[in-house]
C-alpha cells in the first residue's frame, strides 16, 4: 500500500517546525541569567536571537507575504527600541516574555502560510537591501524562514555549549 501523498506546504511547515522546535529546545533549561548573557564577542544573547527569530515571522509572513504590518505587543510593559541591524541582538524582555512572542509569531506565520497559495506574490516590499534573487512567492519566504531559523539554532546550539556544556538539545 502506497504512502498518502503528502503536498508541499505540509513539508513546509514540517521542516519550518522542526527548526523552530530545536530552537526552544536547545534554550530549555537554561535560566533567566543564562539566557540573558552574551556568549561571543558581538554581543547577543540566547534570549535576543529568539526575539529576532520572533521579529523575522513578522516580518517575512506578515508584513511581506500579506501586506499587513505586524502588531506587537508585550504583557510586561516594556517596548522594544526601534530596529538597528548593527546592534547585537540583547532584550531587556523577560525570556518568558520573549518566548510567547516568539510562539504567538509563529502561530501567525502558519495561518498565512495555510490561507495564501504557494504561488501568491509578495503582497510588500521587505525594505531590507536583499542580495542576489528576487522574492518571488510565498514559498520563497517558507524557505527563507526555514534557512533562517536553522542558521540561529545553529548559533544556539553553540551559545548553549559555552553556557553550560550541553550538546544535542532538540529534536534532531
Amino acid at each position: 500500500m502506497s504512502e498518502p501523498a503528502i503536498s508541499e506546504r505540509d513539508r513546509l511547515q514540517y521542516f519550518l517546525d522542526q527548526q523552530r522546535a530545536a530552537v526552544l529546545a536547545i534554550l530549555e533549561g537554561l535560566d533567566e541569567s543564562q539566557l540573558h548573557t552574551p556568549v561571543l564577542p558581538s554581543g547577543w544573547t540566547p534570549i535576543g536571537l529568539v526575539l529576532h527569530l520572533a521579529g523575522a515571522e513578522a516580518m517575512w509572513f506578515q508584513r511581506v507575504a500579506r501586506g499587513t504590518q505586524p502588531q506587537v505587543s508585550w504583557d510586561d510593559g516594556l517596548d522594544d527600541p526601534p530596529y538597528d541591524p548593527e546592534a547585537a541582538f540583547t532584550t531587556a524582555h523577560s525570556s518568558a516574555a520573549v518566548i510567547e512572542h516568539y510562539r504567538r509569531q509563529c502561530q501567525i506565520s502558519n495561518e498565512v502560510l495555510h490561507s495564501l497559495d504557494l504561488d501568491a506574490a509578495p503582497a510588500a516590499e521587505h525594505g531590507l537591501d536583499w542580495p542576489g534573487e528576487p522574492i518571488t512567492d510565498l514559498r520563497w519566504v517558507a524557505l527563507h524562514l526555514i534557512e533562517e531559523t536553522a542558521r540561529h539554532a545553529g548559533h544556539l546550539d553553540a551559545a548553549r555549549e559555552l553556557l553550560d556544556g550541553a550538546t544535542g538539545k532538540g529534536p534532531r
